[in-house]
């Protein structure tokens, strides 16, 4: 019997738009993603398994070889660096941006900025390309409440609708990049299982180019 063939997802949005991409294709998960406490779902196709990891561990997955291919947001790559993965399809869902955010009479020149964010990576690059040293604080959550309390002067964030923003008094100062979600393949699995995994990635990026003509 062959090796499975597995993809890593991660709950939430990605996954809930994910999986009509891979509908298409026979690929549909036995049970409820949402639902299920199982960690390692098999799928319509007995040949392909799904495992449903944390968003940030996704990459790692993929990386280590504990996934064939997965889906990452590209947000998580840049913080990550994208090390071991070929990144061949932009599937365009879970769409959003990654902005500078504070309150609207906040100045980014002339002073230290305290910035917080969890995009420590992302955001140090961010501003030494701009020639700007900042103090960086790592939160995980919550990150409009830190400018709100003075713990920072401004927040890197991903922003959808900017709902959030606008509710505290926020809004987005300076765009850093435009985010959606990409699929990442292991890069010895690209060479090993080659024939199972090139015609899997023509056929989703079929999908995504029907989808986007539409």
């Amino acid at each position: 019997m062959p090796e499975m063939l597995t993809i890593a997802l991660s709950k939430g949005r990605i996954l809930e738009q994910t999986l009509p991409l891979l509908s298409p294709l026979g690929i549909e998960p036995l049970e409820d993603p949402e639902r299920s406490r199982n960690l390692v779902l098999p799928t319509t196709d007995p040949a392909v398994r799904l495992i449903i990891v944390r968003a940030t561990d996704v990459p790692t997955y993929v990386a280590g070889g504990g996934a064939d291919v997965g889906v990452a947001g590209k947000d998580v790559l840049m913080e990550q660096g994208g090390h071991g993965l070929y990144e061949p399809i932009d599937l365009g869902i879970a769409r959003c941006r990654l902005m500078v955010a504070g309150h609207p009479d906040a100045s980014l020149e002339g002073r230290r900025l305290r910035v917080a964010t969890k995009f420590v990576n992302i955001t140090r690059r961010h501003f030494a390309g701009k020639g700007r040293q900042v103090d960086l604080i790592k939160l995980y959550g919550s990150m409009e409440l830190a400018p709100l309390v003075g713990l920072a002067d401004v927040i890197v964030d991903l922003v959808d609708t900017g709902n959030t923003l606008r509710a505290n008094g926020l809004e987005p100062l300076e765009q850093i990049a435009d985010i959606s979600s990409r699929l990442v393949v292991n890069k010895a699995s690209m060479k090993l299982r080659h024939r199972e995994i090139k015609p899997l990635l023509g056929r989703i990026a079929e999908v995504v180019g029907h989808r986007d003509d539409r």
